[in-house]
């Protein structure tokens, strides 16, 4: 394992020796634009571990993405052997389906202090609700980003995610009314206290997200990753690619149904993934949201 090898896999060629904002958000970006959020392993057939080796040699070697814990575990051990002074927090996610958070701490975040600041920095989640930028940990104020506006409020020591969205535009109306699409325009993401926590913290969620028939993670198959300017998503059959701001405060949103035989070739068009197992897409109604 060497930070060598983790860049030239994420594409980053500047500073190495800074640790300021600027670089913080740099090394960021390139990591949410080359490195995939995705679940395919539990659908081709692979166990999910949390080992560090592990997640560096499926991410960096293979070329592959993962899940929050595997990603943010991934950038946090990058940003403490930088010198950053990073730590992981844990989350509740938001369920729309249920308008309520989980009752299970399943996703992993980090927490980055530069000049007396702290910053949330998540490279785990994926489609619109994806920070492009490193979040000051500020109550109540709006912090814009090309994905629309974020902003964190804290009420009793738990701090709490929302974001805003732009008006979208569809243009293939068969999918208006997708259960895909985010019908708010304000939209809850998660809820966390500032508790440090541990890999271990999350090794039953890890099991648990990949085996229960309860888990979103097992009724979806889910690719995802960051663009210049915007986003892309494989969710079953579903191929949606995002474009931020296309017109006046509009994000246009394009939808396409894939045949079976044209998944794989997209996985490494879109995503640049090469499985080694077959890939059993599915994508269960509801759920999830882009």
């Amino acid at each position: 394992m060497n930070l060598e090898e983790y860049f030239a896999r994420t594409g980053y060629k500047g500073s190495l020796e800074k640790q300021d904002l600027e670089t913080l958000t740099d090394i960021f970006q390139h990591h949410i634009r080359a490195v995939p959020f995705e679940n395919l392993s539990i659908h081709c057939g692979e166990k999910i571990t949390l080992e560090l080796e592990h997640v560096y040699n499926k991410i960096v070697r293979r070329k592959r993405g993962g899940w929050c814990m595997e990603n943010n575990q991934l950038l946090g051990w990058v940003l403490k052997r930088l010198g950053y002074d990073a730590s992981f927090l844990g989350a509740y996610v938001f369920n729309p389906h249920q308008n309520a958070y989980a009752t299970i701490m399943t996703h992993l975040l980090v927490k980055v202090v530069l000049d007396g600041k702290a910053y949330i920095v998540d490279g785990g989640f994926g489609v619109s609700y994806q920070m492009w930028q490193p979040m000051e940990l500020v109550s109540g104020k709006d912090q814009p980003q090309a994905p629309g506006v974020f902003r964190f409020t804290e009420k009793n020591a738990i701090w709490y995610l929302e974001k805003m969205r732009r008006k979208q535009y569809i243009p293939n109306q068969n999918f208006s009314n997708s259960d895909l699409l985010e019908k708010k325009e304000c939209r809850k993401v998660y809820m966390f206290s500032l508790e440090p926590r541990t890999v271990e913290d999350f090794c039953f969620q890890c099991t648990y997200l990949q085996t229960s028939p309860d888990s979103l993670f097992t009724k979806k198959s889910i690719c995802t990753l960051q663009t210049t300017d915007g986003f892309r998503a494989l969710i079953g059959w579903t191929l949606t690619e995002t474009t931020y701001n296309y017109k006046e405060n509009m994000d246009l949103v394009e939808f396409v149904t894939l045949e079976d035989e044209e998944v794989e070739k997209t996985l490494k068009e879109k995503f640049n993934i090469t499985l080694d197992r077959k890939l059993v897409p599915i994508n269960v109604k509801g759920f999830y949201t882009i």
